[in-house]
């Protein structure tokens, strides 16, 4: 039974395909429009999906929705009745929207379907919905390891709720707890995140790296006046300092007042204000996880934890979840956004509507879980990527695996910036070897450049290493998998340097300059990193090339970050790497068997970022 999932409309649009509960393919519909975030109905990643399996429309026996927008609109009314009458000019600008394009969407994806897969199925017969948080919870243990499991999911909020605990056991899945809305994890986050001038559901990830610059001085200030938690981890915002419920912005004049000021100009210089704020909000979101993970230990007995939502992507709070050994083991859904939505739709049909039986790996299994590496993306033949290449103009060599591996590796040991594009591409926001960009760790100077000449993004942002698995412990004070790069762990002391008085004194982004390991590149001022274990089972053309790396320079890590720059989605095609190596600062691409050199290149064919951004 073949069972495509989708979620839309709001932001992370995606599809995914499942045969009787394997996933068989799962994508983004960014990476094919080339809009970040896009949310539009996801038509270019639903023919992926399907020509990767190879099937026609009719094959399709069900379509499932990743929501119910019903019960959305409802507390969008209920919501503005609660809060009235402010908000008059949030709700004049929400309802026609509503009225005309989510309220029906039941007739509305019917519609989008027939254009996209033709009208000779009967799409309404087919058409399911699921649950916001359902869905999460689906992809979060369906795909996992284990037998049973407690799930918990926290984001921004799907039809009501925001936070909820599932039990999932074989092929059950139940939901046992809520926190409804307004009262929201990921939206206290966001508040701060737009408070501290980032971009709301995309700068949260700027303002967890921005927390090791700062102190966590706001710490008893946010939760004697923005948040009261229980002690059993269950929490309630003060909605007299929020603006979300009902205004066009996430903070309002009294959390301004807080915090001395109004927020951040976007772009403007970073205090020490902001670097402070995010760690002290970010010392609260920790706090709340563990006690909300210890209660579900304490009252359901599990001994492993599956992870989903938006703020299931703070790997720095995963990463402290996982040190307080409060369950066996952790597993997180990679696309643990909306986007993984569609793929807990689909995976909640099979199994809680069709009975179906379960697919379920072993945890000390070799291919880990059932997301296969999260490759479930596009990928392309020799012949696909040459005639890609020659339409750009570009000049390239082809290689054997062994000649490529050699090559790529000497660039990165002479530290070279590579772009490399092999395989089906993530499913999910992280770069995990196949549409990555690659460099030397043991560089004192990578990060910044990397940031300002390659990323063109902010100077303090971390960057991750991709390492071994089998030579993880030598290297992080972590013992577990981290195949999709959501755990946060510390440098062994083995591998740090000495830090002078005087650089101890250092305040704010001054800390930036100064190295701290011997992979500086990936060591953050906390010295801390971004794991991503790299396994031969399911990357091992990424595994060979790390494997190739040491043999030249002992080190069996690279920095490893997404292969895009700022306010792009990660490239999916050959002409979408050609254009990011060519609009940016990389010295060589590889993609496939095939090797470019930027000083080979047509010069009249290097187009600066902001032409290169503007022609998409």
């Amino acid at each position: 039974m073949y069972i495509l999932g989708l979620s839309a409309f709001y932001h992370d649009s995606a599809a995914c395909l499942i045969k009787s509960g394997d996933i068989i393919a799962a994508a983004q519909e960014e990476r094919f429009t080339r809009i970040k975030h896009e949310p539009s109905f996801p038509k270019h990643a639903i023919l992926y999906c399907l020509k990767e399996a190879g099937i026609t429309p009719e094959q399709i026996e069900q379509v499932v929705f990743y929501e119910k927008p019903f019960i959305k609109f409802e507390r969008l009314l209920e919501t503005y009745l609660a809060f009235a009458p402010k908000g008059l000019i949030s709700f004049t600008q929400a309802i026609p929207k509503w009225v005309k394009d989510r309220l029906f969407q039941k007739t509305k994806l019917c519609q989008e379907l027939a254009l996209v897969l033709g009208d000779e199925v009967n799409w309404k017969q087919r058409l399911l919905f699921s649950e916001h948080h359902l869905s999460h919870a689906a992809s979060a243990f369906y795909p996992s390891p284990f037998e049973r499991a407690a799930v918990l999911t926290l984001d921004g909020v799907g039809e009501w709720t925001t936070t909820s605990v599932a039990i999932g056991h074989g092929k059950h899945l139940k939901v046992i707890k809520e926190i409804k809305f307004p009262h929201s994890l990921g939206l206290l986050y966001s508040a701060f995140t737009y408070y501290t001038g980032f971009k709301v559901n995309s700068g949260e990830y700027k303002l967890m790296g921005l927390a090791p610059y700062g102190q966590p001085c706001y710490t008893d200030i946010i939760q004697e006046k923005l948040v009261h938690i229980a002690p059993d981890g269950s929490f309630q915002l003060n909605m007299d300092y929020f603006n979300f419920a009902t205004g066009l912005t996430m903070t309002n004049a009294r959390f301004h007042r807080l915090f001395g000021g109004p927020p951040r100009i976007p772009e403007s210089a970073l205090t020490q204000r902001e670097m402070d704020l995010a760690a002290s909000i970010q010392k609260v979101i920790e706090k709340i996880l563990v006690r909300l993970a210890r209660n579900i230990a304490e009252e359901t007995g599990e001994r492993h934890l599956c992870l989903a939502g938006g703020v299931a992507l703070n790997c720095v709070a995963n990463g402290i979840l996982l040190r307080e050994n409060i369950f066996e083991q952790i597993w997180i859904q990679p696309a643990a956004g909306d986007a993984g939505g569609a793929l807990g739709a689909a995976l909640s049909a099979w199994y809680l509507h069709h009975h179906g039986e379960r697919l379920i790996r072993e945890p000390d299994d070799k291919l880990g879980d059932l997301m296969k590496g999260a490759y479930l993306g596009p990928e392309f033949s020799d012949q696909e990527i040459e005639t890609e290449l020659r339409a750009c103009g570009a000049v390239f060599t082809k290689l054997t695996d062994d000649e490529l591996l050699e090559q790529v590796s000497g660039a990165l040991a002479n530290e070279k910036v590579v772009g490399w594009m092999q395989g089906r591409m993530e499913f999910g926001p992280r770069a995990l070897g196949a549409r990555s960009i690659l460099a030397d760790p043991r560089s004192p100077y990578m990060q910044k450049q990397l940031n300002l000449k390659i990323k063109y993004r902010e100077s303090f942002r971390p960057f991750a290493p991709s390492v071994l698995r089998e030579e993880l412990e030598q290297w992080f004070e972590h013992k577990s998998d981290s195949p999709y790069m959501l755990f946060v762990a510390e440098i062994k002391a083995k591998q740090r340097l000495a830090i002078t008085e005087q650089e101890q004194a250092l305040f704010g982004l001054e800390k930036l300059n100064v190295p701290r390991s011997s992979i500086p590149a990936v060591t953050h001022v906390d010295y801390s990193a971004r794991l991503h274990t790299v396994h031969n089972e399911t990357n091992p053309l990424f595994h060979a090339l790390i494997t190739k790396f040491k043999e030249k320079t002992a080190y069996p890590l690279l920095i490893n970050t997404s292969f895009n720059v700022r306010g792009e989605p990660i490239v999916c095609t050959p002409t979408d790497a050609f254009k990011c190596f060519m609009g940016t600062e990389l010295d060589l691409l590889s993609i496939g068997h095939y090797l470019l050199h930027k000083q080979d290149q047509d010069p009249f064919l290097q187009l600066s970022h902001e032409q290169s951004y503007a022609l998409d």
